[in-house]
C-alpha cells in the first residue's frame, strides 16, 4: 500500500508538470515494465523456497531481524520460550492454506485419530452440499475434494496406501498434489462465506466494496490470493477445526513488557475436534505464525 500511495503521489507531481502525451505514454510503459519485472523477480525468488520447508529452530528467525526492530528480536525470544520449531512455507499467496494443510495432516499422522478422520469426512460432505446448493457444478470442485480425502486416508497407518512423515513432506512439496489440496481449502472457504453471507458481509465491506460473491470469486477461490481473518474464520468454522495465530509485529504492550499477541479462531458451532493428542488445556493443535503478508507453522514445546 505504501508503494501504491507513493506511486500516486509521484503521479500527482508529474501531472503538475503537464508532460506531453507521448511522455506520459512512455512513463506508463516504463512503470508497467518495471512492475512486471519486479513481480517476475519476486516469483523466481519464491520458487527457490519449497512449498513446505524443513523444521528450523525458532532462533533462525532472529537472523532475519538482526539489524531490524529491537522489539521484534525480543518477541522472537518470547516465541523461543514457547515453541520448539518453525516450518516455513513458500510466500506465494497460498501460505495460509499450505500451512494449514500440512499442519492438519501431520497432526492426524502423529495422533492416528480415526474418530477425527470420520468427523472431518462428515464436515467435508457438508461442504460439498453447500457448494452444490450455491450453484457450483460438481466438476469444478470434486477433484480437489477427492484428493484431500485421499491424503487424509493415507496418513492413517496400517494400510497399503499409508505414507510416512517423510512422504507427507514430499507430497506437500509436490505441486500437483499441494495445489489441489490448497484449492480444496479455497472452495471450502468460499462456500462457508457465501452460506453465511449475512455474517461475513460487514467484514467484507470493511475491506472492499465488492459483494460477498464477488469477494469469493476474486479473493478466495483464485490461487495466489492472500488470506486474512475472513478466510481463517470461514475455514475454521466449515471444518470445525480451531486455529491459533501468533502475531510477530512491532506492536508494544500496555504494561511495558514484551509479549506476542495471538488470536484463537474457534469454530462458531463449538464443534471442536477431539483428537487423541489434543492439549489438555484445550488449545488449538494448529498454530501458525503470522508476519505481515505471510504464514508459517509453529510447533509448541
Amino acid at each position: 500500500m505504501q508503494n501504491e500511495r507513493q506511486t500516486q503521489e509521484d503521479g500527482q507531481k508529474e501531472s503538475v508538470a503537464s508532460p506531453t502525451p507521448e511522455f506520459e505514454e512512455w512513463t506508463n510503459f516504463v512503470d508497467d515494465d518495471i512492475m512486471q519485472q519486479q513481480a517476475a523477480v519476486q516469483s523466481e525468488e519464491a520458487k527457490k523456497i519449497p512449498f513446505v520447508g524443513d523444521k528450523e529452530p525458532i532462533s533462525s528467525l532472529a537472523a532475519e531481524y538482526e539489524s531490524g526492530s529491537p522489539i521484534l528480536l525480543e518477541k522472537i525470544k518470547v516465541l523461543d520460550g514457547q515453541y520448539s520449531a518453525i516450518r516455513r512455507t513458500r510466500g506465494d499467496g497460498n501460505c495460509f492454506f499450505r500451512s494449514f494443510m500440512f499442519s492438519y495432516l501431520e497432526h492426524i499422522l502423529e495422533c492416528q485419530d480415526q474418530a477425527e478422520v470420520e468427523r472431518i469426512k462428515v464436515n467435508v460432505e457438508g461442504c460439498m452440499k453447500t457448494l452444490q446448493k450455491l450453484g457450483y457444478a460438481d466438476l469444478t470442485f470434486e477433484d480437489f475434494f477427492a484428493l484431500f480425502l485421499e491424503q487424509l486416508e493415507c496418513v492413517i497407518q496400517g494400510k497399503e496406501t499409508s505414507i510416512s512423515h517423510a512422504e507427507l513432506v514430499l507430497r506437500c512439496r509436490d505441486q500437483s498434489i499441494s495445489d489441489y489440496v490448497v484449492m480444496f481449502f479455497r472452495f471450502v472457504t468460499a462456500g462457508e462465506i457465501q452460506k453465511r453471507s449475512e455474517f461475513f458481509e460487514p467484514f467484507i465491506l470493511g475491506l472492499t466494496n465488492s459483494t460477498v460473491e464477488q469477494f469469493c470469486k476474486s479473493s478466495v477461490e483464485p490461487m495466489g490470493e492472500e488470506s486474512d481473518h475472513i478466510h481463517i474464520t470461514a475455514l475454521s468454522d466449515a471444518l470445525g477445526i480451531p486455529i491459533r495465530v501468533m502475531y510477530l509485529d512491532r506492536s508494544s504492550c500496555d504494561n511495558g513488557g514484551v509479549s506476542v499477541n495471538h488470536h484463537d479462531f474457534l469454530p462458531v458451532a463449538g464443534d471442536l475436534t477431539h483428537a487423541s493428542c489434543k492439549s489438555e488445556t484445550n488449545d488449538p493443535f494448529i498454530t501458525l505464525l503470522y508476519r505481515p503478508g505471510h504464514y508459517d507453522i509453529l510447533y509448541p514445546k
